[in-house]
């Protein structure tokens, strides 16, 4: 299951949610403005059809991200929350925890749901 992002990302870096194993995802490409509709679309989805118990994002290739890309993890969590899952992230890019630190939200990407 690979699913796309559509939108206007630099370099042609369009984001992509895909299954690795049962209840883990990885986030590849731009996590921004550009990309942020389409992507919370495309996550809200995966997390709809994973099978239950947690599940977990790996971020680690997911670049550039921006705030609106910050907006669209902490969705994920909401929804994760909103259905009764378990949702966190790993190897979130340096951007990203910065701007969850400046935001004050870095614990919650950190632990998740």
């Amino acid at each position: 299951m690979a699913a796309h992002a559509r939108g206007s990302a630099p370099e042609g870096k369009a984001f992509t949610l895909s299954q690795v194993t049962p209840g883990v995802l990885r986030a590849e490409g731009a996590l921004t403005f550009a990309t942020a509709r389409a992507a919370r679309a495309t996550g809200t989805a995966a997390l709809s059809a994973a099978a239950t118990g947690p599940v977990e994002i790996d971020c680690g290739a997911v670049n550039p991200a921006d705030s609106a890309g910050l907006a669209v993890l902490l969705d994920w969590l909401a929804v994760a929350r909103g259905t009764g899952r378990s949702l966190r992230y790993v190897n979130l890019p340096q951007d990203l925890e910065a701007l969850a630190r400046i935001s004050e939200v870095q614990e919650l990407l950190q632990h998740g749901v």
